[in-house]
């Protein structure tokens, strides 16, 4: 059965070809869209070692949200080809695994919406209720898939995308010592963010410390870096968020640290520079201008980057036993100064 015409389904394709031999790639689950079966893939490159350390990146989770995946898919581009003589990078894998799912919701991304086929926003779908007041309809609600944030019935499991990444993430990183997340998303606000949980209560995570400490090293490595740093609570709250739920799920299990981030690309600056993008149905969401577009693909492979390196040597920026106190009350200082 041929592809339908999704260009970025195309390139991921392509890349699994181009990294025959080095990128292990499966599908995870399949998503139907009219007589069309669309795989949702998950890919890997690096060491077997059950222990290593690894990073996770992820995208497409909104379908309208495309830059995510294109992001994704040029920082993998970029991997493939340093590996052909790239020594430094080949000793890294040897010792980490990267992961990857660049592309969660294909079927909503084909159909030009937020939701999945179903009208089910994925990010609001883990069966999880955030413990503090949320957004009427943005928090996420259950009144209607023709409404925008339907988490879905209460009575029925994650669709199949949100399952599949929360599969993956549990199979593959939560059993590790050490295992960063980054889930790229786009639509809000003027400058690019960087967010942890918790999305549903306003409450610190008790892993704060470490995120803490790896804003610092970033801030003295790109001293110049436009991030904001900061829990995604600090903006609005949302039930059923997935990263919430695989982080509280890491902390039952108790085996190693699991960091999940988010990229959420300040779309707001791409419109503010071209407002005739809002006559686009994605123009919201994405650069619509090409050289806008090659500025967001190459402008985030730095923090990527940074996290692969990161992740290869927690034995020394984890280490020390006055870090994490200190560091835990420097963060609450920062995020948290009205002493939730």
């Amino acid at each position: 059965m041929p592809r339908p015409p999704l260009a970025e389904l195309i390139a991921l394709e392509r890349l699994v070809k181009l990294g025959e031999g080095r990128l292990q790639a499966r599908t995870v689950t399949e998503v139907r869209v009219g007589k069309t079966m669309l795989p949702v893939l998950a890919l890997s490159l690096g060491s077997q070692d059950a222990d290593a350390p690894i990073v996770g990146f992820f995208g497409g989770v909104h379908g309208l949200e495309r830059i995510g995946t294109q992001v994704l898919l040029a920082f993998m581009h970029n991997l493939l080809m340093r590996l052909r003589w790239d020594s430094t990078l080949e000793y890294q894998l040897d010792h980490m695994r990267l992961l990857f799912m660049p592309l969660v919701n294909p079927g909503g991304m084909l159909l030009h919406r937020r939701a999945n086929p179903a009208g089910i926003d994925l990010m609001r779908n883990a069966p999880l209720d955030a413990t503090d007041p949320v957004a009427w309809l943005l928090g996420g609600h259950r009144l209607s898939a023709a409404l925008p944030w339907y988490r879905g019935p209460v009575d029925q499991p994650m669709q199949a995308e949100s399952a599949a990444l929360c599969q993956v993430v549990t199979e593959e990183m939560l059993s590790r010592p050490l295992a960063l997340a980054l889930d790229c998303h786009s639509g809000f606000g003027m400058r690019d963010r960087i967010w942890f949980p918790l999305a549903g209560s306003q409450r610190p995570i008790e892993v704060v410390g470490e995120i803490y400490t790896l804003k610092c090293l970033f801030d003295q490595a790109y001293p110049h870096h436009r991030y904001v740093f900061e829990p995604q609570s600090h903006q609005y709250l949302t039930h059923g968020d997935l990263w919430d739920y695989l982080y509280l799920q890491s902390r039952r299990q108790a085996k190693g640290l699991f960091l999940p981030l988010t990229l959420e690309m300040g779309s707001w600056n791409w419109v503010r520079k071209n407002p005739r993008q809002l006559l686009s149905r994605l123009g919201a969401f994405n650069p619509l201008a090409p050289h806008r577009q090659q500025r967001a693909m190459r402008t985030h492979l730095a923090f990527m980057d940074f996290l692969t390196r990161l992740a290869g040597s927690g034995d020394r920026w984890l280490a020390g036993s006055q870090r994490g106190p200190r560091h835990r009350m420097e963060a609450m200082n920062l995020w948290y100064r009205n002493g939730t």
